[in-house]
């Protein structure tokens, strides 16, 4: 098969591959209809985190069964399915208890950028649509597999409620994905940070009332000035670095909660600012599947349409360029089509 593979920071081809094949009965392979690049697949492009020469990259996909294993029940070669990017089986205590992406039965999308890829835990991780969907809902559908569960779940673990502020640091897709999360958790007031005005204007259209473009101390008073010097009821920190998590303490009030899924590099908690103001952090890896079916709900009858966070479709043989627009600040996020 054609996947794309990454060799070195910087270097992504476009390369003939083994296809993979059923390795345990609770496998399926999905031929993918779409793929993309996710923000953090930028992490070792930029040789922030280690590379495997040769190694396929790429973690979101939806697509048809090709082939399922012999345990497989619930789905049948055919099946429209969203891959959820961290497998589970969605049966053992810590998935019943909503931490599917730590499941230790756990695998992963390792080739979303490809023709074909492999779930690990098929029966417990994908979820099929009612058919084949309309066109129209690729790009929201592919969404589902991260950007939007992983910004849903920013804002519940930073405990977005009715009628609440709501400050979402970070405007790459799971920041704007985690705008649509805050709004349609009922936050009254949802501020954007962001300095892009095409990502502002995205924001704003799903659902930023506010969007504040200063970053550092300016940002905090920004913040400060709208909420009257109080601070927001609930952060959602979506980019991982530290001085992202140094704001979005700064700007939660006392107790609040920082709901953090930002990728860490070089992070350093502000412990004595949490200490003495009784604000807490939760997140780290979204459990895709715990909000996959309700998100599926809210894409198919129109309530959200995250989809809107591709800005740039190409071919699955032009990648390397979709990495470089991607690094660039060219495009928001990329999906490729194989």
């Amino acid at each position: 098969m054609r996947a794309t593979t990454i060799h070195a920071p910087g270097d992504i081809r476009v390369e003939t591959v083994p296809d993979p094949t059923i390795e345990a009965p609770t496998d399926a392979i999905v031929r993918v209809t779409a793929g993309c690049i996710c923000g953090s697949d930028l992490w070792p492009y930029r040789g922030e985190n280690p590379v495997k020469a040769g190694n396929t990259i790429g973690h979101e996909a939806v697509g048809v069964v090709e082939e399922v294993g012999s345990d497989v029940s619930r789905f049948s070669v055919g099946d429209f399915v969203v891959v959820p990017f961290c497998h589970c089986d969605n049966t053992c205590p810590v998935c019943l208890a909503g931490v599917q992406s730590a499941c230790p039965n756990a695998g992963g999308t390792s080739s979303g950028q490809a023709e074909l890829t492999r779930v690990t835990q098929a029966d417990g991780s994908l979820v099929k649509t009612d058919g084949m969907p309309d066109e129209k809902y690729l790009p929201s559908l592919l969404a589902l597999s991260d950007v939007m569960a992983t910004g849903w779940h920013a804002a519940v673990s930073a405990g977005v409620t009715q009628g609440g502020t709501a400050v979402v640091v970070g405007d790459g897709a799971v920041g704007l994905c985690g705008v649509i999360a805050a709004q349609q958790l009922g936050a009254e007031r949802v501020v954007a940070m962001s300095r892009h005005e095409p990502r502002q204007k995205l924001a704003r259209e799903f659902g930023a009332t506010h969007v504040i473009a200063e970053r550092g101390d300016d940002a905090t008073a920004a913040v400060m000035e709208l909420t009257d010097g109080v601070g927001a009821d609930a952060v959602l920190e979506c980019v991982g670095t530290d001085q992202a998590m140094q704001t979005a303490f700064a700007v939660a009030r006392a107790g609040a909660t920082v709901g953090f899924v930002g990728v860490p590099h070089g992070v350093e908690l502000p412990i004595r600012r949490m200490f003495s103001q009784n604000i807490g952090l939760r997140g780290g890896v979204a459990p895709v599947r715990l909000y996959l079916t309700d998100l599926l709900e809210r894409v198919l009858d129109g309530r959200i349409d995250p989809g809107k966070v591709f800005d740039l479709t190409l071919p699955l043989d032009e990648s390397p360029e979709g990495y470089r627009a991607m690094d660039e600040r060219r495009a928001i996020k990329v999906l490729l089509k194989p």
